[in-house]
């Protein structure tokens, strides 16, 4: 008797102990999923669950997990079939089926997890974009990790370079290589290849000579010019490769000057001709910064922000004399100088003052009869132009870091565009900045030596829009709200009444959360303008045929073998140019590029070597037309000697070694690719897209 009745108290204690247990894992269940909506999902949609999961690890806990971990329950004896069933379990102990309803009842909710969760920023690497950042993530109502985290965010926002950061997906503010390409060498030579295909096009940027390399030829062409034309008395502007913020510039009027000499000696640096008439407002210079974002490199996507800022010098311009060529604060717009003069003007007004809005500048020209939309329009088309000079060797960067089928992740960049405009309202492109200076703050001096950070008003109003709508567009979770709003509102409009004059609108919870925020200030411009500006790209085709024949992943310069695979597949060589001799234009082309080069990493032919190498053999080939017509005519040549070579690789694999087509046996008989082009004659018709007309129409 006394057995019997311990046994039951025994039971019953198991019974009430695997009771407690199901409450508390369903209370801490239930702080789960209330605590996701402000961190990361916590489970994972059925199609992502692996059939058999790993034991999850200990970890440290890190900012931003709102997650409470459940007590282990205590160690039970196998339960009787009663208590299993209390605890609702199948007598063997497995969870009760819930039939395929309860399935897609879990996958749904895992799917409105998924969209309303927000969208989380790592911004541990922001540094002096640190301020607008965390206001715009504020505005956004999105979630930031100011300290990094171990799990994978949505975005990273750097403030240097690409390789801030080991990340392997996810969204990135950086493109590996724009740093080195926008600097002031890489850019003229970016340049200048634009420009001698397309001269015209190409005007807005002045005529550079790079040092020391070409001192001797600006020595040359300056004399040249002087003696054919004894009144013209030019002045030049010397820019340092690697300098920022103003550092170690400055004019002079003759290549003999003292200065110049000492430059050779110390640094790298480029030598342009001196904008001598620029549009003055209050009798002073200024510039102005446009932010572009460049949010994608292929397909090739470009915003342009609908305000800037304009700096001004702070000293009353004068056209350059002896007398006044070491007046910085006359000629030189650059903020960070500026900012040192006693006229410096601290203003939260965006009209008046040292720094105002682009918009202010345009506001006042238009009040004086200017045209603002010829002036927006050859703005843009001086933005478009310019990232179409940068993309061709930003894919070879990117190829190099984030090769094609490997983890890697997606980038976007805010670029900095610093523009003049001359007396007669033309753009002229200075520089374009990387990194361009994202800081809502400046320093104020209280008493001398003591500096204090204060608010800039004029900063804060463009550059937090920038930031923000840059988010905005990014956002990885766009596109899953906008499908699940689709779905909710498809049974909403089929139950509503046709007579009823008002639409169904979503559940409160799934409203635009844009809401409320104003309109995006970034318009894009590109593919809009695509048809206007598709022709210019010649160069970004001729990278695709270089990065083909890379041969390796991952490298950046073309070897021999790469090179001769390039003339022999696009049928280059003839009687009059034998291998032999591809190989010397080879040798000779890369070895005087890589003398020029700083970076001897890796040996062999760089894009722009590759680029000259295949001017020499459009030039040979279609000698009787213009440099820019021998391109697209070899350029067409190349790519449809490869489609053809491409067809038969097709055909081939998809028959099998046997019954298959022969490599030499001409195109199969579905494929009818156009002829190619006859030497000394354009191509009628090519595999490659039909160049757009040069519109001219405005772009605003």
């Amino acid at each position: 008797m006394q057995r019997g009745s311990s046994e039951r108290e025994l039971a019953a204690r198991w019974e009430a102990e695997a009771v407690a247990v199901t409450k508390a894992q369903a209370a801490a269940e239930q702080v789960r999923v209330d605590s996701g909506a402000a961190g990361e999902p916590e489970r994972k949609t059925p199609e992502e669950q692996p059939k058999d999961p790993a034991p999850a690890q200990p970890r440290a806990a890190e900012e931003g997990d709102a997650r409470v971990v459940p007590r282990p329950p205590p160690t039970l004896p196998p339960a009787k079939p009663q208590a299993a069933r209390a605890r609702g379990l199948c007598p063997h102990g497995k969870p009760r089926s819930k039939g395929r309803g309860g399935r897609r009842s879990s996958g749904r909710a895992a799917d409105e997890y998924h969209s309303q969760r927000p969208v989380t920023v790592d911004s541990s690497k922001a540094r002096t974009s640190l301020d607008a950042l965390k206001i715009s993530i504020r505005q956004l109502k999105w979630k930031e990790f100011p300290f990094g985290r171990r799990l994978p965010c949505d975005i990273y926002w750097h403030g240097v370079s690409f390789h801030d950061n080991d990340i392997f997906s996810g969204q990135v503010n950086k493109f590996p290589g724009m740093t080195e390409m926008v600097r002031k060498i890489t850019l003229s030579r970016a340049v200048r290849i634009m420009q001698n295909l397309f001269p015209e096009e190409y005007n807005f940027y002045p005529r550079s000579w790079i040092l020391p390399d070409e001192f001797q030829l600006f020595v040359a062409q300056v004399r040249m010019v002087k003696d054919g034309d004894p009144s013209w008395k030019p002045t030049f502007i010397v820019k340092p490769d690697g300098g920022c913020q103003g550092d170690g510039i400055y004019l002079i009027k003759d290549p003999s000057d003292i200065r110049l000499a000492g430059t050779l000696q110390s640094r790298p640096a480029v030598v342009q001709e001196y904008i001598c008439k620029p549009l003055l407002i209050d009798k002073l210079k200024f510039d102005i910064r446009l932010y572009v974002l460049l949010k994608s490199l292929d397909p090739l996507e470009i915003y342009i922000a609908k305000d800037g800022l304009s700096r001004f010098c702070t000293e009353p311009y004068q056209e350059p004399n002896p007398k006044n060529l070491h007046h910085i604060f006359m000629h030189l717009t650059n903020y960070s100088l500026n900012i040192h003069s006693g006229n410096f003007v601290h203003s939260d007004s965006t009209s008046t003052g040292s720094k105002r809005t682009f918009s202010s500048i345009l506001c006042r020209l238009s009040s004086k009869g200017v045209d603002i939309k010829k002036v927006w329009s050859d703005i843009i088309s001086l933005v478009i132009k310019t990232v179409i000079a940068l993309t061709p060797e930003l894919k070879v960067f990117y190829q190099s870091d984030i090769p094609a089928g490997r983890p890697g992740p997606t980038c976007f960049q805010i670029l900095g565009f610093d523009i003049l405009l001359m007396k007669n309202l033309k753009p002229i492109l200075l520089e374009v900045n990387a990194n361009p200076s994202m800081r809502i703050e400046h320093e104020q001096e209280l008493s001398p030596g003591v500096f204090e950070n204060v608010p800039s008003l004029v900063d804060e109003e463009v550059k937090v829009a920038v930031i923000r709508d840059t988010l905005r567009l990014m956002d990885p979770l766009k596109k899953k709200r906008e499908n699940q709003s689709q779905q909710l509102t498809k049974p909403l409009a089929a139950k509503e009444d046709p007579s009823d004059s008002e639409p169904a609108s979503a559940s409160d919870g799934n409203a635009d959360p844009e809401a409320h925020l104003p309109s995006i200030c970034l318009k894009q411009v590109f593919p809009k303008y695509a048809k206007q500006f598709n022709y210019l790209r010649l160069v970004d085709r001729m990278a695709n045929l270089f990065i083909r024949f890379l041969g390796i992943k991952g490298t950046m310069k073309l070897g021999p073998t790469g090179f001769r695979t390039f003339i022999r597949n696009c049928k280059l060589s003839s009687s009059s140019l034998s291998m032999a001799a591809v190989d010397i234009l080879y040798i000779d082309i890369t070895r005087r590029w890589n003398s020029m080069t700083l970076d001897q990493r890796d040996s062999g032919m760089c894009l722009q070597a590759f680029v000259e190498a295949f001017f020499y053999l459009a030039q040979r080939k279609f000698k009787t037309l213009p440099l820019h017509e021998q391109v697209a005519s070899l350029i067409d040549l190349c790519e449809y000697h490869l489609s053809l070579l491409d067809e038969k690789r097709l055909v081939c694999g998809r028959s099998g070694p046997a019954g298959g087509r022969p490599l030499d046996s001409g195109s199969p008989p579905d494929a009818t690719p156009s002829a190619p082009p006859v030497e000394g004659h354009p191509p009628s018709c090519t595999n490659s897209a039909p160049k757009a007309a040069h519109s001219r129409h405005a772009l605003s």
